[in-house]
């Protein structure tokens, strides 16, 4: 997933594999959307942190159709143009659900490593 946060001069932020397709499940259980409009409420939700770059949207959402945590059907848009939207699945819901349990025990994890120890100085 590229990512850039607002700061151009700030490194880019590196998600551990899997997080992108966590990102777009979660913003489908908002409702079906097409790529762009997945691509736009990711970064808009994540206070402009995260910029999903089509190179890794596509893959990814087709790799989620793939594994059946998302359908996609052609539809007209609001501009009315041609687009495929995509929607989470039952399956997709409950991968979700799933890797949600995951990612807050990873955040967990990580913030019990952050803590100083009482036997530093």
């Amino acid at each position: 997933m590229s990512t850039a946060m607002t700061d151009r001069d700030s490194p880019r932020p590196e998600l551990l594999q899997g997080t992108l397709d966590m990102l777009i499940l979660q913003t489908l259980r908002w409702g079906p959307a097409h790529g762009y409009a997945i691509a736009q409420a990711i970064r808009v939700a994540s206070n402009e942190f995260f910029r999903v770059e089509t190179g890794s949207l596509y893959p990814a959402l087709h790799r989620l159709e793939k594994r059946g945590l998302v359908r996609a059907e052609w539809k007209m848009s609001d501009k009315k143009q041609r687009a495929k939207y995509y929607r989470l699945t039952p399956g997709g819901r409950r991968h979700l659900l799933h890797e949600q349990s995951r990612w807050r025990q990873l955040v967990e994890a990580v913030q019990a490593l952050m803590q100083p120890r009482s036997q530093e100085g």
